[in-house]
């Protein structure tokens, strides 16, 4: 599975760059903010939802720690997508949130 740091992601959108990002972390917690254009799907609704998804598109997977990001990664690399974990995940986000 690839990684990228929080610094990494945060360097990267800085720059300009464009990501799809998805935060898997539960609705009480996206409320207390999220990056700016990330999707949310909670890790547990991962598997119905992947039909929103595209295979062509590379995601970047985040969450609270980098644990369930790692979980959701995993399962949508064993069914074909492009995938990058988030390590660290918003504990140690110090970018803009919406």
């Amino acid at each position: 599975m690839k990684t990228m740091t929080v610094k990494e992601v945060e360097q990267k959108l800085g720059a300009g760059e464009q990501f799809n990002i998805i935060d898997v972390r539960e609705v009480d917690e996206v409320k207390e903010g999220k990056i700016p254009s990330a999707i949310h799907i909670p890790l547990g609704l991962i598997e119905f939802r992947m039909h929103e998804l595209d295979k062509n598109k590379e995601y970047i997977m985040v969450c609270r720690s980098g644990n369930r990001s790692g979980l959701a990664a995993r399962f949508l690399e064993s069914q074909g997508f492009s995938v990058i974990n988030m390590l660290g995940g918003m504990m140690n986000w110090v970018g803009p949130t919406e």
